[in-house]
């Protein structure tokens, strides 16, 4: 949000947003797994999976919230808006990478340090006055760490650039030059 607002883009969607939308369209025995957290959609799978359930019940999640993705992307391109779309969904590989008429430039943010990972989740809980359930996150710490090392996988095997996340102005610096280096790119092509 804040890289958005230092861009000057007013519009922000949030795939959490639009998964919680896509919850009341669909119901939990046609679409299972949106009705969980990301990193617990594996327990919406019927059967046996191949694989950490984990991870497959987030692919699974992720396949069907890039449907509304792709819709939100289609509307802003249809009326010529500029929009930071943001998410844990949106997985390299899973989305295109290019898009005709769009600047579209795809990163995945990282926290590597494990300790790290767990203070951000006591920092949005004091930030955020606990509207969510801190313990819940540190319970499923490994779930959520499997999910984001499946996520930078993907993005390394995309070549799609990976930021640190242990200092936020320095990360809200480096996704800034990622726009401004693919802007650059796009108006010498032009």
């Amino acid at each position: 949000v804040e890289v958005a607002h230092r861009l000057g883009i007013n519009r922000v969607a949030s795939t959490d947003f639009i998964r919680q939308t896509m919850r009341a369209f669909f119901s939990p025995e046609f679409m299972p797994t949106i009705h969980y957290s990301s990193f617990e959609a594996g327990q919406a799978l019927d059967e046996e999976v191949t694989g950490d359930p984990t991870v497959v019940g987030f692919v699974e999640q992720c396949r069907h919230v890039c449907v509304g993705v792709d819709a939100a992307i289609g509307r802003a391109l249809t009326e010529g808006w500029s929009m930071v779309l943001e998410g844990v969904h949106l997985v390299p590989g899973l989305l295109p990478a290019e898009l005709q008429g769009a600047l579209l430039v795809h990163v995945v943010i990282e926290i590597a340090d494990e300790d790290i990972h767990r203070m951000h989740f006591h920092m949005r809980d004091a930030t955020t006055g606990g509207i969510r359930a801190m313990d819940k996150y540190l319970e499923h710490l490994d779930d959520i760490r499997r999910v984001q090392t499946y996520i930078t996988s993907r993005a390394r095997r995309e070549s799609v650039p990976v930021v640190e996340n242990a200092n936020v102005e320095r990360t809200i610096g480096q996704v800034i030059e990622l726009v401004m280096q693919a802007a650059e790119r796009t108006r010498q092509t032009a």
